[in-house]
């Protein structure tokens, strides 16, 4: 799995050190269906990257070297306005803040 990852950040480098992401800059931290949550960080000079979720789709590849990616339209991007209501949301919740939390069956 990880040697299909990488083909995702074949084009990157470190920030820091210049150095190219391989399969041991990647850390699987979760796997469900149909997703992936990953950890990158640089296997040279150890500068974290962050974490990153990977949705995945039941493609099947031949050559597991490259690995077809599909760019998908998506809603419109988060504008500032956005980030203002977020964070007045989340300032405003009180006791009750579960109800907003899906349920789980």
């Amino acid at each position: 799995m990880k040697k299909k990852l990488k083909v995702l950040f074949d084009n990157l480098c470190c920030s820091v050190c210049r150095s190219g992401f391989d399969e041991d800059s990647i850390t699987i931290k979760r796997q469900e269906d149909g997703l992936l949550v990953v950890n990158l960080s640089c296997a040279k000079c150890g500068k974290n990257f962050g974490v990153a979720f990977v949705g995945l789709s039941d493609l099947e590849v031949k050559d597991e070297s490259r690995i077809p990616l599909e760019i998908q339209e998506g809603p419109e991007p988060i504008t500032y306005d956005d980030v203002i209501d977020a964070h007045r949301f989340i300032r405003d919740l009180d006791e009750h803040w579960r109800e907003h939390l899906p349920k789980i069956n």
